[in-house]
């Protein structure tokens, strides 16, 4: 099979910026997949999920494929769990839809965060109190070089905050082919974090069950986060920071409205919406809100950058780094990027 040429990938990404790719390509199974591979042997390959953490800031000289790999199948059950093996290529939110529909708990925490299936164990994607490494059990993976399938438990995947073997360790070596989650056939709720508990207040719930949580995720989500089918965005675009107990200590003495939550080990993690929202382009201003042509940072959530239409991935790209550099400069404190960038 020989992929298109010359392929726009705007549609393809959340974040909607205008790239081409020399040649593209989807897959729906390793034999399509592996059929690609050996296609284009000597270009550089990008394989694409959802499109949802990405930012492309060039057209891509090389094979660009993407993962359509489908299906949901229940593997297996015992008296407490029930595994669930999902395709790659399996939109998330519809995925956790479905566990919703059958009342298998652990999931529902996670509701309309963008993206598909594969993409969730790369960034170990969290939300309101839960992380996808809580409740995976498993993956299965192609090697690209070695070509062969590789099958990843919890402990071969290297979780950690927005973090996975898959983005550094193994980055560009593995396409990831699917991933089995453990999900609670006994509901156990999660509703500290955040406003879940007020929303589900505002509903008026008065018994709690997974698909009230996932209701109240998705009403808080959508208040406060724009939906990428009306603004291009990929949702956080920068980690939250650590800092030690003594740096925070330091901060918080010469700003006192800090934000800061505890974490293991005697650092302390910094709101990096907070620290945005206090730095802006100009002394006095805040990037929230801020607009350069399309590039723009959302109004009610400065972690989010955002394509009001025709930026380019440079003008966000560049945005960013506006933003990171201001930060530093006024807190001392080096912001991440969560989103990955793709400059060639």
């Amino acid at each position: 099979m020989r992929p298109a040429e010359n392929t726009s990938l705007g549609p393809y990404t959340t974040f909607g910026v205008e790239s081409r790719a020399r040649f593209f390509s989807p897959f729906r199974d390793l034999t399509e997949l592996t059929a690609l591979i050996d296609w284009g042997v000597g270009y550089p390959l990008l394989v694409l999920g959802g499109g949802s953490n990405l930012l492309l800031v060039n057209d891509v000289d090389g094979l660009v494929l993407k993962n359509d790999i489908k299906g949901i199948t229940e593997l297996h059950e015992d008296n407490e769990y029930v595994y669930v093996k999902a395709g790659a290529g399996e939109n998330w939110h519809r995925f956790v839809l479905y566990c919703i529909e059958r009342n298998w708990s652990g999931l529902e925490n996670l509701s309309l965060i963008p993206g598909s299936v594969g993409a969730s164990p790369m960034q170990n994607i969290g939300a309101y109190g839960v992380e996808v490494e809580d409740l995976f059990w498993d993956l299965e993976a192609w090697h690209i070089h070695d070509r062969k399938l590789v099958t990843f438990t919890r402990s071969d995947c290297g979780f950690g905050y927005r973090e996975s073997v898959f983005k550094r360790k193994y980055k560009d070596q593995f396409v990831i082919l699917n991933v089995t989650y453990r999900l609670r056939k006994k509901p156990r709720f999660n509703t500290s974090y955040g406003a879940i508990e007020q929303e589900l207040e505002q509903m008026g719930v008065k018994q709690l069950s997974v698909k009230a949580i996932s209701d109240a995720v998705i009403r808080i989500r959508s208040s406060k986060l724009p939906d990428p089918k009306e603004i291009g965005n990929a949702g956080s675009f920068f980690k939250n920071p650590s800092v030690p107990v003594p740096v925070f200590e330091e901060l918080k003495t010469r700003f006192p409205a800090i934000v800061g939550y505890p974490n293991a080990g005697g650092t302390v993690k910094l709101a990096a919406g907070w620290l945005i929202e206090q730095c802006g382009p100009q002394p006095g201003t805040s990037w929230k809100g801020f607009r350069r042509g399309d590039a723009g940072c959302h109004a009610k959530q400065a972690l989010v950058l955002v394509n009001y239409g025709k930026a380019t991935g440079k003008q966000i790209y560049d945005l960013s780094e506006d933003i990171l550099q201001s930060v530093k400069l006024r807190f001392g404190v080096e912001l991440e990027r969560e989103v990955n960038v793709v400059c060639s």
